[in-house]
């Protein structure tokens, strides 16, 4: 049961808070009830770090930024865009937060496979440390966020990007779904949703050895085989796309 809330206004405050018993940190507003053992809600609205921008050749996106303005940033890549509105429906877009997307780190997030794809890595600040981490490492070892504060993630820009799904209808989420990008250096990275227990990136020659689980909507060889076929249609549309 929330006994406490609190709305720190500087970042100090914030992870002080986070390091007590009990602590949630808000990171969308339809994440709280998920905590059975919360007791203090921190909410970050205050903390100003809802901006996205250019910094240092990359995109800076703050945790508190919601999927409806990354969607519809003008200086947001266009796959980034296009996922971002994918994510929830549009009433959960204006609230749900990329920092709460990167805590639920649902193996389905489409958005989470996008930023794979575009090399993301994510600010992490904890007891009175502030560290960069792929977002890659943060997702397949999820007690680098634990008790801390997600600051903003940062993405690459530029480049040839594609993205191929599969689900039981258009508008369900995907079984399976690939994302590809092909950097202005000619380097390729993919990330996949669905194939385990979170989304994985990946070069292309390593899809073969994907083992994924089995559920109702697919096998673990159904799985393996959409990761492989819509792989192969990625490449081939980032092997002669436009820049974008």
């Amino acid at each position: 049961m929330i006994t406490q809330y609190q709305r720190p206004t500087t970042l100090d405050e914030a992870v002080a808070l986070v390091g007590g018993p009990g602590a949630f940190v808000i990171v969308e507003g339809t994440a709280l009830n998920a905590s059975t053992d919360a007791t203090m809600a921190i909410d970050l609205q205050s903390l100003g770090l809802d901006e996205i921008e250019v910094s240092g050749g990359a995109l800076r996106i703050g945790s508190m930024a919601t999927l409806a303005n990354l969607s519809s940033s003008p200086i947001t890549p266009p796959m980034i865009s296009e996922l971002a509105s994918r994510e929830e429906p549009s009433t959960i877009r204006n609230v749900a937060t990329i920092g709460g997307v990167i805590a639920t780190n649902d193996p389905e997030s489409e958005l989470l496979a996008g930023l794979l794809a575009f090399n993301a890595s994510v600010t992490i600040a904890r007891a009175a440390s502030i560290h960069d981490h792929p977002l890659e490492a943060a997702l397949r070892n999820p007690q680098l966020i634990e008790d801390s504060i997600i600051i903003d993630v940062s993405i690459e820009t530029g480049g040839i990007s594609a993205a191929h799904r599969t689900g039981r209808t258009p508008m369900d989420r995907p079984i399976v779904m690939v994302v590809g990008r092909k950097d202005p250096a000619g380097h390729t990275r993919i990330a996949v949703t669905g194939v385990d227990s979170h989304v994985v990136a990946m070069p292309p020659g390593q899809v073969e050895a994907l083992d994924p689980p089995t559920d109702f909507r697919g096998t673990s060889q159904y799985r393996k085989v959409l990761a492989e076929v819509l792989t192969k249609r990625v490449l081939a549309d980032i092997s002669g796309g436009d820049l974008g």
